[in-house]
């Protein structure tokens, strides 16, 4: 595949914390909330998980389910949201948001009109250490899905 083109909106409001499968892996710039955006590479007017070929959808899915235990391990939240919306940016992406009873939030949804807090770089550098191990540990990125099922 060729060189992922990220969204502008997508580009302006996050910080990078890596890659892995073809997939940008990003930091929503709003430290109320522990918020991840998985951006797959996929083919012009792809939008949707269920339009992606199986193999692409398991890549996908694998590293959601991997970046979720990162959140949920690193920030300890009460409650995973994730979701493949899509609404206002067409880019395929997947939200990932980390939810608790104290954030400012809650019930409702992390787009309602409550203030952004915006990361400091030392947090952000935190943050990208901590979840370095995404997408530099070489065994998990070459064990097929199969492989990674029977030993879990």
């Amino acid at each position: 595949m060729s060189a992922l083109k990220l969204h502008p909106r997508l580009a302006a409001g996050t910080h990078p914390l890596g890659s892995r499968d073809d997939c940008l892996v990003l930091l929503k710039d709003n430290a109320l909330f522990p918020w991840v955006l998985i951006v797959p590479e996929v083919e012009e007017g792809v939008e949707d998980l269920h339009e992606l070929s199986l193999e692409r959808f398991l890549e996908v899915t694998i590293l959601v389910r991997d970046v979720s235990r990162f959140l949920s391990e690193h920030f300890q939240p009460e409650k995973l949201n994730v979701a493949c919306i899509g609404n206002q940016v067409r880019q395929m992406h997947i939200h990932i948001v980390g939810r608790s009873k104290d954030d400012p939030a809650w019930p409702g949804t992390v787009w309602t009109e409550v203030p952004k807090r915006p990361w400091c770089g030392t947090r952000v550098e935190a943050i990208r250490s901590a979840a370095a191990h995404l997408f530099t540990d070489a065994m998990l990125l070459r064990k097929s899905p199969a492989t990674r099922s029977e030993q879990e």
